[in-house]
């Protein structure tokens, strides 16, 4: 009963609100705080109990959800950044915002977030799958009015459906496959070959859901939606989504051997490239976006080397550390009314408060010992090292880089300005410190001691990095803090290039797939007007020539003969009274005579 009111509860809070509309607007801030509440007491409940269902769905496949090791980490975490962003919402949005829109597409997307963590089978994780792209849709496009935010929220949908189709792929090859259920469990246990389609199809899926190269440009688009959305959707939820799924059919990528490498050197590489990346945005929200790109990449290099540990770590300290550092990043949009890095000169100065927990956020994030990253990035590192030295040289590179990126902000946010003019809703702040604490705190799961622990309630092998590794990559993050904030109080900020345009991928993407779909398909509507809708056309005007040619030729004739029947018909009519004469003899003399026929007739034939 607990799963159930887990999943249900959300749900249908916010189809409630959903269906209400502006009419529950002066009651949807309250009615969504506390259903996020009653979420997160029900998700701590679900965590120590454990509980599991099923129900009949379709002929030989149940709907299953069940609560484990690591999905219980993903609930708790999911409800408790629920929570949280959705009081900040109740600070930013004023009475003329539709806020029971709002609050129902959050409690929506949650409880589809919440279904997609417990799922058991590929049936119902791909239902929760197509909830959550519909959801960011329309989150990142709320203000729907601005054609730019419409436009930026279709790119997100169109570009994470389209990787979506390789769950579709994978669920096909299960089933083919002869995977009982299309459980998750079961999917190494698949034939070969089939196994292979289904492990592309599932990181295709993860990859495009995670924001991971080619498919990070959508991030980027996703900024467009209000600050509540873009803290959620990066840090616990959608973007978070595929690097949880890699984690859980971490033996199907180790079953098929190349799955693993290709989802490892993918998750390297967008970690080091975003990351570089984001140092170069002018945008405080762009580099927030290009740093989750980064950071997920981590998740998805534990995935593919083997540290299932070391990637839910790493997801649990960054999605208290970016849902705080989007937070923040709203607050001083609320207050500054920007989001451009050279308006924000001196923000953190101007807010102080704000500008200490946006400083512990970013500094986590940079991986600055002792806080929660420099652990669980470390733990990641390790399970690289254990794998390939290359990944591993990769992964340090990935987290200098981290460092840069956040002394650059930080170096900026500090800088002397004038005392600020605005203050800021309580509700806007409450959140903060307790994510800040979190932020720091959380990565005491991957010390040497607590790792075992960690380890036994994921279910998954432990990774502990050596203390030499932990110094390491602590001094490499303090080096890159450091250094770029010292470069960027000489330079100005960038103002285009490869990297501050996220590589152009939107645009290459563009070019590859969008322009030659769109040729293909008014090539295809060409085809049908001309040649398929032109043969209907064809046919249409021959049967009517024929007609008119039958009604000439042929009906002419016809009448004819009708009306000659007719008239026959008429004469006979006529005749026909004439032998009634009502004189018996008569009778008598045509009996005779129709006798004689008759017996003429015998005799011939």
């Amino acid at each position: 009963m607990t799963l159930w009111l887990l999943i249900a509860l959300p749900l249908l809070a916010g189809a409630g609100l959903l269906l209400a509309g502006r009419a529950a607007d002066r009651v949807a801030p309250a009615a969504g705080v506390a259903t996020a509440v009653v979420t997160l007491v029900l998700a701590v409940a679900a965590a120590v109990a454990r509980p599991g269902v099923s129900a009949p769905l379709l002929a030989r496949l149940r709907a299953g959800l069940a609560v484990d090791g690591l999905s219980a980490v993903m609930v708790v975490t999911v409800a408790v950044v629920l929570v949280a962003v959705l009081v900040f919402a109740a600070g930013e949005f004023g009475t003329e915002e539709s806020r029971a829109r709002f609050h129902g597409l959050m409690l929506v997307f949650a409880g589809a977030m919440l279904v997609t963590v417990t799922a058991r089978d590929l049936v119902v994780l791909l239902m929760a799958w197509e909830v959550m792209g519909a959801c960011s849709y329309a989150l990142i496009g709320f203000w729907w009015r601005e054609d730019h935010r419409v436009g930026s929220g279709a790119i997100a949908f169109l570009t994470t459906r389209s990787a979506d189709l390789g769950l579709y792929l994978a669920a096909g090859a299960a089933l083919a496959g002869g995977v009982a259920g299309l459980s998750l469990a079961g999917l190494p246990q698949a034939t070969d070959g089939w196994r292979d389609a289904v492990a592309a199809g599932i990181a295709l899926a993860a990859l495009g859901k995670s924001a991971q190269l080619p498919f990070s440009f959508w991030l980027s688009r996703a900024m467009d939606g209000p600050s509540p959305v873009s803290a959620l959707l990066h840090s616990a939820t959608m973007v978070a989504a595929g690097a949880y799924l890699l984690i859980r059919v971490e033996p199907l990528l180790a079953a098929t051997g190349w799955a693993a490498d290709t989802v490892a050197w993918a998750g390297v590489l967008t970690a080091l490239v975003l990351g570089a990346a984001a140092v170069v945005q002018r945008d405080l929200k762009q580099v927030l976006a290009a740093s989750t790109c980064s950071q997920i990449g981590f998740m998805v290099l534990a995935a593919g080397a083997g540290g299932g540990t070391a990637g839910t770590g790493q997801l649990v300290a960054h999605a208290a550390t970016k849902s705080l550092l989007f937070l923040g990043a709203g607050a001083w949009l609320v207050a500054l009314g920007t989001k451009d890095l050279d308006r924000l000169r001196g923000a953190a100065r101007r807010y102080p408060l704000l500008g200490v927990l946006f400083t512990i956020g970013a500094l986590t994030l940079a991986g600055v010992p002792p806080l929660s990253i420099w652990v669980t990035k470390d733990a990641v590192l390790a399970a690289a090292l254990a794998d390939s030295p290359a990944l591993y040289v990769a992964g340090l590179a990935a987290a200098l880089v981290s460092g840069a990126y956040v002394g650059r902000v930080l170096a900026i946010l500090w800088q002397p300005a004038e005392v600020a003019e605005r203050r800021l809703s309580p509700l806007l702040l409450a959140p903060l410190p307790v994510l800040a604490a979190a932020a720091a705190l959380l990565g005491i799961g991957g010390l040497p001691g607590f790792a075992r622990r960690f380890a036994g309630l994921v279910g998954a092998p432990e990774v502990t990095p050596g203390w030499g590794e932990l110094v390491a990559s602590g001094l490499l993050a303090i080096a890159g803090v450091v250094g770029a904030g010292l470069w960027i109080r000489r330079r100005a900020l960038p103002e285009t290039g490869v990297l501050a345009d996220w590589l152009r991928l939107e645009r290459i993407a563009h070019l590859a797939v969008a322009t030659p779909a769109m040729r293909l398909a008014r090539g295809l509507a060409r085809f049908d007007d001309r040649v398929v809708d032109g043969g209907v056309r064809a046919a249409a005007a021959t049967g009517a020539a024929l007609g008119k040619l039958a009604d000439v030729r042929v009906e002419v004739s016809i009448d004819a003969v009708v009306r000659g029947v007719s008239r026959g018909a008429r004469a006979l009519g006529r005749l026909a009274p004439r032998p009634q004469t009502g004189q018996l003899h008569h009778y008598y003399a045509q009996a005779a005579v129709a006798l004689g026929v008759l017996a003429v007739l015998l005799i011939i034939l």
